[in-house]
Order: C-alpha cells, then sequence, then structure tokens
C-alpha cells in the first residue's frame, strides 16, 4: 500500500538519474557527466528519510531506530544478497581472475563499508579499462547504508540539543557546506578515490536532501497556489531540470572544477527540482509522471545493482569499439530484462513477507518429503547457484597470474626507469646504425636510425608506451620514457609540469594517451596548455576495439592536430586496423612484432615533420 504522499513525479527523478548513470557507463563520451544521477538518488534518499524521522519525532517525541533499521536493511539487502551470489557464482565459472580480493569485497558490502575499502583497494571510478570490476557501483550503498544508521541519531541529538527548528535547519546545510570544502580540500587529480568514494565528502547530497526536508516538508506545503505563483515555480522546476541535463553532458568527472564547487553546485540544482516535484501546487510531478519513468523508477535500485555486472562481463565476450551505439542498447536490454526478473521474484515478494515465519519457510524447505519436481526446477538452480558461488568464496584469494604483456610491461619499466636516470645524467648509450638486425627489426634504413638516435623526445603514455618503452629507447636512446599503468588523461598535465621542473620536457613531446578512458576537449586543452605552444606534440592515435571510446578519442585527437600548428597525429588505429597479429590477448597491447611496428611509425612520423 502506498503511502498517501508518494509523489509519483521521484519515479520520473530516479528514471533520470539510473539512465545518467547507466548512459554514463556505457558511452561515457556521450554523457560525460551522467555520473550526476548518483547525487540525484541521494538528494532523495536525504529528503525522504529525514521527512520520515522528522515525522515521527514531531508524532512520538523520538525514533523507533529498530524499525526504521530493519526496514532499511529489508529493502537493500535482498537485492544485493542476490546480486552479490550470482555474480560470485558467474565469476567463479568463467572469470577466475575476477576473484582476487572476492571475500573481502563480499565482506564489506554486506557491513555496508566498501566505499571506504574502495578507497585504499578498488581501482578509479573512471578506470575503464584495467580489469574493471563489477562490484565497484556498489560504493553508494555503503554512502547510503552508513547515513541510514548515523543520520537518525545525529538528527535526533540536533533537535535535543539546538530544539529551534531554524538552528537545526541551518546547521544541516552548514554541515552540507563544510562536506563540499572537504571535497575540495582533499581533490588529488593523481588520487580521486579519496573524494569520490568517501562518505564525507559526498555527504553534503544527502544533508541537501534533508535540509530541503526541513525547510520543505509535503505535508507543509500549500496545494492552493495563484497561478503567477504556480508558473513561478514551474518555471524554477523546468529550469533545474534543463541544468541537471546540462551537467550530463558537460561535466566530466575527472576534472577539478568537479570537485571544487561543481558537484555540489549540480546538488543544489538538484535539490531545487526536487523541491518543485514534490511541491502539491507545481506541474512538475504531473510532468515528470509516466508509464514508462513509473516502471524504471519502481525497479531503479535493481537496475542500478546489475548494471555493472552486466556490463563488465558482457564486454568481457563482445568487442564493442566498431559498434558501440548497438552494443549498449543490447547491453541495456540484458540490464532491463534481469531487473524485471528481480523486481518479480525478489524484490516484491520479499517487500510482502513477514521475515517471523522465516524458521518455518526453512523448514518446509529442507523437508525433502514435501517437493514434488515442480519445486524442485524452482529451487534447484538457486540451491547449484548457491553453492558454486560458495565455492568461489572458499578457492584462495590470490592475484591473477601475471599475464605475458603484463611481464613484460614490468620488466619494460624497469630497464626504462633505468635509462631515464642515464639520460638525466646526460649519459646516453650508443645506436648501431648500420646493424642489418635493427633495420630489419624496425623496417627502417640506416639513415633513419642515425636520424633516430639523434632526436631528443619525452614520450608520456600509459600502459601501452610502458610496453613499447624498450623498443623506443633502444633507436632513440635520448627518449625520456615517462609511462604509468592505468593513466588517466586527466592525471597527465601534472605529470607535464613535474617533467619541465626536472628540466626533462624535450622540444618534441610524445603523447600516448586514451586507452583507459575518454578524455574531454577540458583535458585535452590542459595537457597542451601544460607542454606549451614552442614543443612540436606528437600524439598517437588509441587502439582499443573493446572499448566505445575508441572512435571518439582519435576524432579529438585529429581535432586538435586542426586546431593547433605544433600537434601532429601518429596515427596507430588505423595503421594498426587489420593486423591482429601484432596484438596480445586483449587486443590493445602490442606483442614484440606489434611494439616494433608501433616504434618504427612513431619515428617516421617525427622524421617526416622535422
Amino acid at each position: 500500500m502506498r503511502s498517501k504522499q508518494y509523489v509519483t513525479g521521484i519515479d520520473g527523478v530516479r528514471t533520470l538519474a539510473v539512465l545518467g548513470v547507466i548512459i554514463y557507463h556505457l558511452l561515457p563520451t556521450t554523457l560525460p557527466g551522467g555520473y550526476l544521477g548518483v547525487p540525484l538518488f541521494l538528494l532523495i534518499s536525504g529528503y525522504f528519510v529525514t521527512l520520515q524521522l522528522v515525522r515521527q519525532m514531531d508524532q512520538t517525541g523520538g525514533i523507533q531506530l529498530t524499525k526504521f533499521y530493519l526496514k532499511r536493511l529489508r529493502r537493500l539487502y535482498p537485492v544485493l544478497i542476490v546480486m552479490l551470489t550470482v555474480t560470485t557464482a558467474y565469476i567463479t565459472l568463467f572469470a577466475r581472475d575476477l576473484l582476487h580480493n572476492i571475500k573481502s569485497t563480499i565482506a564489506t558490502n554486506l557491513l555496508w563499508v566498501y566505499n571506504w575499502w574502495e578507497i585504499g583497494h578498488g581501482q578509479s571510478y573512471f578506470d575503464r579499462f584495467n580489469g574493471e570490476s563489477p562490484f565497484t557501483h556498489l560504493w553508494t550503498l555503503g554512502v547510503e547504508a552508513q547515513f541510514y544508521f548515523l543520520w537518525p541519531l545525529i538528527l535526533f541529538m540536533l533537535f535535543l540539543i539546538l530544539r529551534k527548528r531554524s538552528k537545526i535547519k541551518w546547521t544541516v546545510f552548514i554541515l552540507a557546506a563544510a562536506s563540499a570544502v572537504e571535497m575540495a580540500l582533499l581533490f588529488d587529480p593523481q588520487n580521486i578515490n579519496r573524494v569520490y568514494y568517501g562518505t564525507d565528502t559526498r555527504a553534503f547530497s544527502l544533508l541537501l536532501g534533508s535540509w530541503l526536508a526541513l525547510c520543505w516538508p509535503i505535508d507543509r506545503l500549500n496545494a492552493s497556489l495563484t497561478a503567477h505563483a504556480a508558473r513561478i515555480l514551474d518555471g524554477v522546476g523546468i529550469g533545474a531540470l534543463l541544468i541537471t541535463l546540462l551537467g550530463f553532458f558537460t561535466l566530466p568527472g575527472q576534472s577539478s572544477w568537479t570537485y571544487r564547487g561543481g558537484m555540489f553546485f549540480y546538488s543544489l540544482i538538484g535539490m531545487i527540482l526536487i523541491a518543485t516535484v514534490v511541491h502539491p501546487g507545481s506541474h512538475m510531478n504531473r510532468w515528470l509522471t509516466n508509464p514508462f519513468f513509473t516502471w524504471i523508477g519502481q525497479r531503479s535500485y535493481g537496475i542500478y545493482v546489475y548494471q555493472l555486472p552486466v556490463m563488465v562481463f558482457y564486454e568481457r565476450v563482445v568487442e564493442i569499439g566498431r559498434h558501440p551505439v548497438i552494443n549498449a542498447l543490447v547491453e541495456c536490454l540484458l540490464i532491463l530484462a534481469i531487473s524485471e526478473f528481480s523486481y518479480r521474484l525478489v524484490e516484491q515478494p520479499l517487500a510482502h513477507y513477514q521475515w517471523r515465519y522465516l524458521p518455518a519457510s526453512i523448514r518446509h524447505w529442507i523437508d525433502f518429503k514435501m517437493h514434488d519436481w515442480h519445486q524442485w526446477l524452482k529451487v534447484g538452480p538457486v540451491v547449484i547457484i548457491c553453492f558454486i558461488a560458495l565455492c568461489g568464496l572458499m578457492l584462495p584469494s590470490k592475484p591473477a597470474k601475471k599475464s605475458a604483456v603484463q611481464t613484460r610491461i614490468e620488466k619494460s619499466r624497469q630497464a626504462t626507469a633505468a635509462k631515464n636516470k642515464q639520460i638525466a645524467k646526460g649519459k646516453t648509450a650508443k645506436v648501431n646504425v648500420n646493424s642489418k638486425s635493427l633495420q630489419k627489426k624496425y623496417g627502417l634504413t640506416s639513415n633513419q636510425l642515425k636520424a633516430a638516435s639523434e632526436l631528443k623526445v619525452t614520450a608520456i603514455g600509459d600502459s601501452v608506451m610502458a610496453d613499447a618503452s624498450q623498443d623506443i629507447q633502444e633507436i632513440m636512446p635520448h627518449a625520456y620514457v615517462d609511462a604509468e599503468v592505468g593513466r588517466q588523461g586527466s592525471a597527465t598535465p601534472a605529470v607535464i609540469k613535474d617533467l619541465k621542473a626536472k628540466g626533462q620536457l624535450q622540444k618534441n613531446v610524445i603523447l600516448n594517451l586514451g586507452t583507459n578512458g575518454a578524455m574531454d576537449s577540458q583535458t585535452i586543452n590542459d595537457i597542451l596548455t601544460a607542454i606549451g605552444k614552442n614543443h612540436q606534440v606528437y600524439w598517437i592515435t588509441p587502439h582499443v576495439p573493446t572499448r566505445d571510446w575508441e572512435q571518439t578519442v582519435c576524432d579529438q585527437i585529429k581535432q586538435a592536430a586542426k586546431q593547433n600548428a605544433n600537434v601532429h597525429v601518429i596515427d596507430w588505429n588505423q595503421a594498426a586496423n587489420g593486423h591482429a597479429e601484432w596484438f596480445a590477448q586483449d587486443k590493445v597491447h602490442m606483442n614484440e612484432q606489434g611494439n616494433a611496428y608501433f616504434t618504427r611509425l612513431i619515428v617516421k612520423t617525427i622524421l617526416k615533420n622535422k
């Protein structure tokens, strides 16, 4: 039975939030700010939880904590447990490399502290290439559950100590602002995890929702507005909706502005949007109510929880880079189908289940005499999935064995670090330009080898550059290589500034960025600004057929070359097409043959532009 104050338009807001997050995960270059759907979810939680708690305190003078906690756990646990169990079973059967740390992942999720575990152990939320986890998105559940546990106690203390509603309101708003300030102060572009996953640095969205509940409670809003007042309210709501959608399309998750006020600003806008939707005198509630929004909104929790496992497992077996939109649609259909299945078989039945009958239900299910084959068809798959997941949890938790590529990259990084030290001291190796083996390996003439050996370059990149670094330094002994596995474009300006400070940024700069995720135009501008117009920039287009951002990044690099006379394209993407024999199993990192062709293309492109 729904509450009389159930606001159907909130399902519309939930729909916008969950679609934003899903489209961001599927097509990050299309909707770079889609992750802003998460603050919308947090705002909604903060508003309705606080509304319920305040109403209870007004009526009874206290809070029924046990009842409140049990209600939240009944809502959150069933879908989470099903997702963890099924995902662990799938990993056990088909993706054993993801079993590392599975016990910690399961335990911290069940204890609602996974977001804090992610800060120290998890990958960046924006790293979409290096062994992406199907559990990363669950950090939000930890933040919400911690809020559900702590907020009733904090709110009760505020009412007990401050007493006056006006003082409580502004205390809550100050706490929200303090959380946003903490995010800005702790933001580190080299390690976004702390501010992105931290409960304290993400609390402002929840607290703004709570502040709205104190200032704008549904049961105290006047439904009888004048036509003029209603038009103003509707105009504000439409404006807030449009600004929210603008943020979805324009606010990149790795921009410093995002963490130094941007996310707080869009939380404020989201709060205003919710205020107009819940007001009975506004038309926003009706405008955001339709069968599609209602269907998605009611299943939004399941859709959010199941999305990443579907994406990760699908993209491990399907090359999505060539047809990103078609594959995104297929993934969306899978997510919706699984969520509907869960909604009907898990969420709805358990929402009405009388948990006091649980012991009797268990006795019934373990009484084999009471079951016929029809019942075993229902319970059998559940037992098998649970057994497989349990087997996965019992396996030793050890890192996946390093692949040949990973081993080669590690050796290359060590050798490159040693050569970089020699270059910094002014010592470089000699290249035998008449060596037939070198000429054959790289397809270069003696004159080209001689010219390459004299080039002074700085190469900056990710794991692809790290893999090829030994080849690069073999024929360009003056090449100072700074490459890091998992490097994002957003972290590169700081790297460039550091190289400048050490005097290691040469006139020729080679960039290999974009393997691990798309870059927005601001990031590209920041990179080029950090390098400076007095340098020649050679930017390598990425070959990432397994990811949807491949073509977008290639286009961005070519556009940057058109707009900047000192930027030149090394079109590795085009050169590599149709040459599967150059690549390792992941189809992104090269084998020894591929590294040689990669290096030759770099040298020939630079020499051509000299």
